[in-house]
């Protein structure tokens, strides 16, 4: 059931049509791409998102934002039907996909390979807006960008940095490609590298690592160290390490 009351729409039953089609973005991937909308939820994201120009579509809340035009009142019952936590906020919103322009401007990119995890690579965009990296690549068979998880990780980041999806790396050929990789006899220790002033970092899947073929297109192999009973870190952390070593000091 919809209807409005003083100017403000009121949905009450779970099985409104718009509160079905707004269920399908927690779940799915190609409905997120054709509609170009995903999902954000929480008071503090929904207002930053409006603060930075991100085209809010619907506001359902319980209370607030009721002077948001596109707010719709809704019952906890439907929060939790369209929310991705199991304790549901008291608003989730409905927001148009931000589509970047690639720019020649951005010198500093992290690309990242094969991320399965939606929760690594939320937390890898907020890592990469805190340390200054300019632009994300997204490469190969990685998480949706827009997972209601990884929207959640990144903390109200997602929209404050560029991230593109490409399947050529042509326009990295004058850039340094750094392969981010275990220690070994090709590595470099983070400690003794000096980035150039156009460089592409690449890390790959905790489980996987970087492919062959993106070592192949590396122009230099880093390595962090680390004490030697210590096999890897958390490939969030990693990224976070080499984001902070090569901000501009």
């Amino acid at each position: 059931m919809a209807r409005r009351i003083r100017g403000t729409m009121k949905i009450t039953s779970v099985n409104n049509d718009l509160i079905k089609e707004t269920a399908k973005l927690l779940t799915g991937v190609k409905y997120r791409n054709d509609s170009g909308l995903f999902i954000l939820e929480g008071k503090k994201c929904i207002e930053e998102a409006i603060q930075f120009g991100l085209k809010i579509e619907h506001i359902f809340s319980l209370e607030g934002f009721e002077n948001f035009p596109q707010r719709i009142e809704v019952t906890q019952a439907i929060l939790s039907k369209i929310s991705d936590t199991k304790s549901a906020p008291k608003a989730v919103a409905v927001a148009r996909q931000n589509k970047p322009v690639w720019s020649e401007k951005y010198k500093k990119v992290a690309l990242l390979e094969g991320i399965k995890d939606a929760g690594n690579l939320g937390t890898i965009l907020r890592t990469a807006v805190a340390f200054g990296i300019d632009a994300i690549v997204l490469y190969g068979d990685t998480v949706d960008l827009y997972n209601p998880k990884c929207v959640r990780s990144a903390v109200g980041n997602l929209w404050k940095i560029p991230v593109f999806k490409f399947s050529d790396l042509k326009i990295f050929n004058d850039f340094e490609r750094i392969a981010t990789l275990p220690n070994g006899e090709n590595t470099i220790s983070l400690n003794d590298y000096k980035p150039n002033e156009k460089v592409l970092i690449m890390f790959g899947s905790e489980a996987d690592g970087l492919s062959d073929e993106l070592k192949n297109f590396a122009t230099t192999n880093v390595t962090i160290e680390m004490a030697p009973f210590v096999e890897s870190l958390n490939l969030s952390i990693s990224a976070s390490i080499i984001f902070y070593s090569i901000m501009p000091k």
